[in-house]
């Protein structure tokens, strides 16, 4: 297996054991880049001369005998719409086209405070608003299993990045499913903390009370020790836990012997790929076999989850959006004769369709005419959605549901109805709006060998157990072993 094929932790013990070295690591991985970018389209950002010079340090400190973490000289790379101090932060949109943040995102901070090589920033779509990273100014990312298909959205970049080893692990976002529905179609681990576990500043903002930063890995170990490099509190987010500091990796290896799990039953009902359902129900049998008690329960607001979220999301959009004026920073157009005309042909220009669309519906919520009937309705629905996952979990210790409905769909597939391209966070956006924590990780494969993602849900700020049942069903399965074969466009491996 080549090394840009490897996990962090197997890459970990190949550093510490001197069979490579932190420089050889990267180039491999930057090497594997020059070729996959070709076809996917993965980064906006490339740092390559800085990345090999923090690995150069690395085996520096390696060869004076001294540790290193766990992290410490495996390249990574970050979601385009995380602030990285003097390297373009753009979310994809011409609106941000030149920007460079003078500071680092708190994430940003923690991955360089491991000296993990940072290779630069991933694609997305534009202000983390999509599902299928086709919403991007600069360019599409495409799927490493099938190049036809999406690699999901909006942590696309980042999804398909370390499915297809031009990163050994990245940072996404997830404001209704944005990190573990790529995680899903890619084929790969991804994590969507509790709110309030990681800390937000630094990300720019697209709705504030439902982003959250996880990983993205190529197993779950990698997970957890990717979480345990960026949870911590957060003086400069007001949303951050002030809590003690667990070590995730420490719950790997309890066992689900005795762990009550519940399968939601109103994910699995009509309108689920036949093959998606049957690799989740599977997965549950192999947790069965495991000694997990398993059930059954409903989340009856599951129904209204996804009205609700795009209200609030709106009305959060059409708030922190406001800030793009083309006054003090970004994108100005330069046809105009008045402050009005500068204002309107600024944002007319500079924001693509779908966050125009997004920004004119949460305008429209916010309303005096339209408050009470629409955001605050929705919120009160996000009430009710919080209280079914806390009585589901009540009687559960963690509940299993499909990342998504369905595997990988076709690159334009549903651009021309954004109502079917918004059903594809229908199994994950409620965990957005509850708050709590999920996981998906790679449970099977379709017919046309595209990967299926298996969600699993907790209690907040319980990840420990989420990363215990998805170790043990991992280390039961071979999927998390599968890589993706990318091909050029003469039909050759590369």
């Amino acid at each position: 297996m080549n090394l840009y094929d490897k996990t962090a932790h197997e890459l970990h013990d190949m550093l510490i054991n001197k069979q490579v070295t932190s420089v050889e690591i990267t180039k491999s991985v930057i090497e594997r880049a020059d070729k996959t970018e070709q076809i996917l389209n993965c980064y906006l950002e490339r740092t390559n001369e800085d990345a090999l010079k923090t690995a150069k340090k690395v085996d520096e400190k390696i060869a004076k005998g001294k540790n290193i973490s766990p992290l410490e000289g495996l390249p990574c790379a970050i979601k385009d719409n995380i602030c990285t101090d003097g390297v373009k932060t753009t979310c994809a949109s011409k609106m941000l086209e030149n920007f460079v943040p003078f500071y680092d995102a708190y994430v940003v901070s923690k991955i360089k405070d491991e000296n993990s090589p940072i290779l630069g920033k991933l694609n997305m779509d534009e202000f983390a608003m999509g599902s299928s990273t086709e919403n991007s100014y600069f360019k599409t990312t495409k799927n490493p299993y099938n190049t036809a298909c999406s690699p999901g959205g909006s942590s696309g970049g980042s999804a398909a990045a370390v499915s297809a080893g031009s990163a050994v692990f990245s940072l996404g976002s997830d404001s209704g499913g944005s990190l573990r529905q790529p995680a899903s179609f890619c084929g790969i681990v991804g994590i969507k903390p509790t709110y309030g576990l990681v800390s937000r500043f630094g990300c720019v903002g697209f709705a504030s009370s439902l982003d959250q930063i996880g990983p993205l890995t190529k197993d779950v170990r990698d997970g957890a020790l990717a979480l345990n490099a960026i949870a911590g509190y957060d003086a400069n987010d007001s949303t951050s836990a002030n809590m003690e500091k667990a070590d995730y990796t420490a719950a790997l290896t309890k066992g689900v012997a005795g762990m009550k799990i519940a399968v939601i039953s109103d994910y699995m009902q009509e309108g689920i790929n036949e093959q998606v359902k049957k690799a989740v129900l599977a997965a549950v049998e192999v947790l069965s076999s495991l000694g997990a008690e398993l059930s059954e329960c409903a989340i009856p607001s599951a129904k209204y989850a996804l009205a609700a979220y795009h209200i609030i999301s709106a009305a959060e959009v059409s708030s922190n959006l406001a800030r793009f004026d083309g006054v003090r920073y970004g994108y100005r157009s330069g046809s105009y004769n008045d402050i009005t005309e500068m204002l309107e042909n600024t944002r007319a220009e500079g924001f693509g369709d779908e966050v125009k669309r997004r920004i004119i519906a949460g305008t429209f919520a916010l309303s005096a005419k339209n408050f009470k009937n629409y955001f605050e309705k929705a919120q009160k629905v996000r009430t009710v959605i919080r209280n079914d996952f806390d009585k589901a979990l009540g009687q559960a210790d963690i509940l299993i549901a499909p990342t998504s409905m369905t595997t990988a769909f076709a690159l334009g597939e549903k651009n021309d109805n954004p109502t079917k391209m918004h059903e594809s966070d229908f199994c994950t956006c409620g965990v957005n709006m509850a708050g709590l924590p999920a996981l998906s990780l790679p449970c099977g494969f379709d017919k046309d060998g595209l990967p299926i993602g298996l969600q699993i849900i907790g209690k907040a700020f319980d990840e420990s157990k989420l990363l215990t049942a998805a170790y043990a069903f991992e280390q039961s399965a071979d999927f998390h072993k599968m890589r993706a074969i990318i091909k050029n466009e003469a039909g050759e491996d590369i």
